[in-house]
């Protein structure tokens, strides 16, 4: 009896799949129409490009900030030797 009752359930999980994977192709034959995969490849290029220019920037920055810090570490020893004339 147990394998009675599973059936109906597989086919309603079946359909609602089927259901969900219609909605998906609608909405994206809404948004991108035919030439649907000619603009995911775009799309995905300009992604690429945008996380390269990101991962340029935050080096800068990293290399920046190293650069500060080390200056700074060498004037410390420095201002410390100074005297100060009475």
């Amino acid at each position: 009896m147990a394998t009675i009752s599973a059936m109906p359930r597989e086919y309603d999980a079946q359909l609602l799949e089927s259901v969900a994977v219609r909605r998906n192709r609608m909405r994206e034959s809404l948004l991108w129409g035919r030439q649907r995969r000619a603009r995911a490849t775009v799309d995905n290029v300009k992604r690429l490009g945008i996380g390269v220019v990101i991962a340029a920037v935050a080096c800068a920055g990293c290399v920046g900030w190293s650069f500060v810090q080390q200056a700074v570490a060498a004037q410390q020893p420095q201002q410390a030797t100074v005297t100060v004339p009475r």
